[in-house]
């Protein structure tokens, strides 16, 4: 009998999760692994050799390694729920010209929620996941903060989450650095898995090309939008662009226009199919409106509460201040931010906790 209790162990065959499941085991806990199959990938038409997690070649990964250590490991196929949660909205999200989060939704309607019934059905104390990232309880909350490793926090993807999910969950590399991670899975003889490279793509699109990925799922949808125009904020035409969803606020590069001097995205509009181009101080807001928020560290965000936000996962945060316009949050930022997207996340932080997020709605 475990002294600490059984814990369900979500396994990508990545460094990550599987040094997780190493943590547990070593501490004494009952570990179960789980992989969750998410996405045919032969079916994603990419270009390039699949890096993304849970491929076939990750799935046994997390399956050797369960067997090294002597604890059950089961594969969940969540293939139908991911597809028509995440699949579709991350291209209905495009198509309405904002910038989706996919791995916030899947994170909070599709994976923890997964967990934790599976986590009932193995009759599992927790939940662990290899985010890096720090859970904690206090005064009847349980509250996300930074993970120990800056450089490599997840807290920004997990604002989502509700209570009762939560109080389940454990974090155990997040109270280590990256390189103490490597280093964890070298020392117990994992030495092939102390080097195994990182994925930063969405694991749906391996090659990370998002635009292929949009022709391939809706080619006549974004064939009828060919021919659309760049304008600047007067209203002036600029040049001619192959469709609004290809585009995101703040992009720069591979505009497929040459103006002369730097110009940016700073509005998209599908109704027109018009993206706007304009120099970097155009895309400075004072403020945004986030809807969806999901509280985590009080059970109310006080109207003119302070915080930091953050409106994308490498951002470092601005100071600003909250109010409540019905269901949605005003933010107002002390200092301007700059390219601000709607369909991001927005997190929002007391220092190293989070206090909730949402996705905005308007920059």
């Amino acid at each position: 009998m475990s002294k600490h209790g059984r814990a369900l162990v979500a396994m990508s065959g990545g460094i990550d999760s599987s040094v997780t499941a190493l943590l547990l085991h070593e501490a004494g806990y009952d570990v179960v692994g789980i992989t969750m199959k998410t996405w045919d990938y032969a079916s994603s038409g990419g270009s390039r050799k699949t890096t993304g997690c849970c491929s076939l070649d990750d799935i046994n990964d997390a399956r050797a390694m369960a067997v090294e250590l002597g604890f059950p490991h089961y594969i969940l196929d969540i293939r139908s729920e991911f597809g028509e949660s995440i699949i579709d909205n991350f291209v209905d999200e495009y198509l309405a010209g904002r910038t989706p989060n996919p791995c916030v939704l899947c994170n909070t309607h599709i994976k923890w929620d997964a967990l934790v019934k599976r986590a009932e059905q193995l009759d599992c104390d927790f939940i662990a996941t290899g985010h890096y990232a720090k859970v904690r309880e206090e005064n009847g909350r349980y509250i996300v903060s930074k993970g120990l490793d800056h450089a490599k926090d997840q807290s920004y993807v997990l604002w989502g989450l509700k209570q009762e999910n939560l109080a389940k969950t454990i974090f155990p590399v997040g109270g280590y650095h990256k390189k103490e991670i490597r280093d964890i899975a070298a020392k117990a003889g994992f030495e092939a898995l102390s080097k195994k490279a990182e994925s930063y793509e969405i694991c749906f699109i391996p090659d990370n090309d998002y635009r292929g990925f949009l022709k391939r799922k809706r080619p006549d949808q974004l064939h009828s939008l060919d021919g659309g125009t760049f304008v600047d904020k007067q209203g002036n035409t600029l040049g001619k662009h192959h469709g609004y969803p290809f585009f995101t606020i703040g992009q720069r590069k591979g505009l497929g226009i040459a103006l002369g001097e730097p110009a940016y995205v700073t509005a998209i509009s599908p109704e027109t199919n018009q993206v706007t181009l304009g120099p970097r101080e155009d895309l400075e807001r004072q403020t945004m409106r986030v809807r969806d928020v999901n509280t985590i560290k009080y059970p109310v965000i006080e109207n003119g509460s302070k915080a930091v936000t953050k409106i994308r996962y490498k951002d470092q945060g601005k100071a600003s201040a909250l109010f409540w316009e019905g269901n949605a949050l005003e933010v107002v930022f002390e200092e301007a931010a700059e390219a601000v997207a709607p369909g991001q996340s927005a997190v929002f932080y007391d220092g190293e906790d989070v206090i909730g997020g949402g996705f905005i709605a308007r920059g």
